[in-house]
């Protein structure tokens, strides 16, 4: 047997970090003393505190009883029912009596979602699964379902004979057709046939589940009913993938958060959840934004994707972040996010006829016209697309994996990102080939892509619940097995550089790092290499010599000043302002309700 031993960071946990990240959080969640007064998502704590009594959604948890009971107490319609919850239409006076009301605990809005909107086959290392590695058969998702939860889809050749199935959330009489042309782009990136503009997994199943209306934009209820929708019928639908190229801003803990808690409840059924991490990686005027994580992707459960520009080109070397995709550590809860990257820029797949997005970017169709149009769009959305691909080739490969066993297998084998690190490139960039390779063979080997020897960075993530499990974590895949101790940074356990043992006599480490320190705060060290925290990275270099804004997601009025200022660049992590703005000088970073998520231009 072949052993692989994990070093990381001596296997202790760095205080100086959890210290700042109590302090965050301290300063997060402030002790309340006083009548009681139910915890409330940003969005609904700033329009009880703006004192309007317009209608508004919110989901409140409980059984089918409790909920009848406390709307009935409050004159509150339910709108929606939900498992384990239900939307309940309320004015601003019910808003302020249910926050009261000692019987309700947690009260969310039921926010708007929005789309977070080949050379990628090659540079994934995708059509060599296809063909087949070393003496393996090619693989290419066959016996996969894949649950899209989108936009709809539109008639396409690309995707003739792959829709197993379809659902429209967003009315009593919708045909889940695409007017708006996200669901059907992101359905072509998994699934497409075509050789020209296929997608990752030509062989899987797509099952089709419409949340997002005409505008792109949907109810975060409508989502949760889907997500669970596919939790009921995985086994109808050979369903293993759901795909969430949508979100829309934290305004709550994961913990608290019914969307993220309905991606755990898909996890746990066995289910791997691959979510956009988002597109608000920089503002307006092009500085970084860091905390730019969207919901559901800020769950520790979620596989959650970042994007990375290829310039055109299969080959890797050139490849660096695209500015646009959304940072860690998330929001309230300090959760290290992306896991990984992948190609998101300018991606050419199956344009919806006569959609919004075909009819409002003529310039960006690249071939074709009416059901065998072709139009290149860019954002996470396409990056968490590729990767459910990814996830269809790799559950082809290994079945037996669970969500977590997959999510591992991907990280480690990924690769660094030039100029790149943690918060910005999760482990690194997507090689399908390598993850296929290690699922089914234990073997944790360098690839060749486009001519290139690409090695694996060898890091994954441990979700928080692991915080308090042995040091040495362990998995075992055909005939290796992959231990060693970890670290924490912020609220995520990482799983440092992999250090391959030949045998149980051989302990010279082939890859390690050696030294390591981390300082939080201002600095952070490692190694020899001294970057400041608007990321760490492999480089050696000072990645953002301007100012570094922290995502909007304080909810209380006066801003929080991470650490000093350092080499001139001041880190701030959100200033609440009215009108659901977040405002920098004269940039809006974004609304609190919305996303948009096209950057057709990087």
């Amino acid at each position: 047997m072949t052993i692989h031993r994990v070093l990381f960071g001596a296997g202790r946990r760095v205080g100086a970090i959890a210290a700042v990240a109590a302090f965050i959080i301290g300063l997060s969640f402030p002790a309340l003393a006083g009548p009681h007064r139910a915890r409330l998502s940003v969005d609904l704590a700033k329009r009880l505190s703006s004192g309007s009594d317009g209608a508004s959604q919110v989901i409140l948890a409980g059984t089918d009883s409790s909920v009848k009971i406390i709307a009935a107490r409050y004159g509150a319609r339910i709108t929606k029912t939900l498992r384990g919850a239900a939307v309940l239409e309320v004015t601003g006076g019910q808003l302020a009596a249910l926050s009261e009301d000692p019987d309700v605990d947690h009260l969310s809005g039921d926010a708007r979602v929005s789309r977070m909107a080949s050379v990628t086959s090659q540079s994934t290392g995708a059509d060599q699964v296809w063909e087949g590695l070393e003496g393996l058969a090619g693989f290419t998702g066959r016996g996969v379902g894949i649950a899209v939860i989108d936009s709809g889809i539109a008639p396409h050749r690309e995707l003739r004979g792959r829709i197993a199935a379809s659902v429209d959330f967003t009315g009593p009489n919708g045909a889940g057709i695409d007017h708006y042309g996200h669901g059907t782009h992101v359905a072509g990136i998994v699934a497409g046939t075509s050789g020209a503009y296929g997608g990752l997994a030509p062989g899987a199943s797509i099952v089709s589940l419409k949340v997002l209306g005409d505008d792109g934009t949907g109810n975060t209820s409508d989502v949760i009913a889907a997500i669970d929708w596919a939790i009921d019928h995985r086994a109808q639908y050979g369903l293993r993938v759901v795909n969430l190229s949508l979100g829309h801003p934290v305004f709550e803990s994961y913990r608290d958060d019914p969307l993220c808690q309905a991606v755990q409840r898909a996890v746990d059924a066995g289910l791997v959840v691959v979510a956009a991490a988002g597109n608000l990686g920089k503002t307006d005027d092009g500085r970084p934004i860091v905390g730019g994580i969207i919901s559901p992707s800020n769950t520790p459960a979620a596989l959650t994707v970042g994007a990375l520009n290829t310039h055109g080109t299969a080959a890797r070397g050139d490849d660096g972040m695209a500015t646009y995709s959304s940072r860690g550590l998330t929001a309230l809860d300090l959760v290290l996010k992306p896991e990984l990257v992948a190609p998101g820029n300018r991606i050419a797949s199956a344009a919806a006829p006569g959609a919004y997005l075909t009819r409002t970017y003529p310039d960006r169709i690249v071939s074709g016209s009416g059901t065998g149009g072709y139009i290149e769009l860019s954002g996470t959305s396409m990056s968490a697309a590729v990767v459910a691909g990814a996830v269809a080739l790799v559950l082809e490969a290994r079945p037996s994996l669970t969500p977590a066993e997959t999510k591992l297998v991907l990280q480690l084998t990924s690769s660094r990102v030039p100029g790149a690190g943690l918060i910005e490139a999760g482990a690194g960039s997507l090689n399908v080939a390598a993850a296929v390779q290690l699922a089914t063979g234990g073997v944790l080997s360098n690839t060749v892509i486009a001519d290139e020897t690409i090695e694996t960075a060898e890091i994954a993530f441990l979700e928080q619940s692991h915080a308090d499990a042995p040091a040495a974590q362990s998995i075992t895949l055909g005939d290796s097995t992959f231990s060693g101790g970890t670290f924490v940074l912020g609220d995520t356990i990482v799983w440092g550089t992999l250090a391959a043992i030949d045998n149980a006599c051989d302990t010279t480490p082939t890859s390690s790092v050696t030294n390591q320190t981390i300082v939080w705060g201002t600095t952070i060290v490692w190694g020899t290499t001294i970057v400041w925290g608007t990321t760490i990275v492999w480089g050696t270099t000072n990645v953002y010599p301007d100012t570094i804004v922290w995502g909007p997601t304080n909810v209380y009025p006066d801003t929080i000043v991470w650490g000093t200022s350092v080499s001139n660049d001041t880190i701030v992590w959100g200033t609440s302002v009215s009108n659901d703005t977040i405002v920098w000088g004269t940039t809006i970073v974004w609304g609190t309700t919305t996303l948009s998520g096209d950057d057709l231009s990087d």
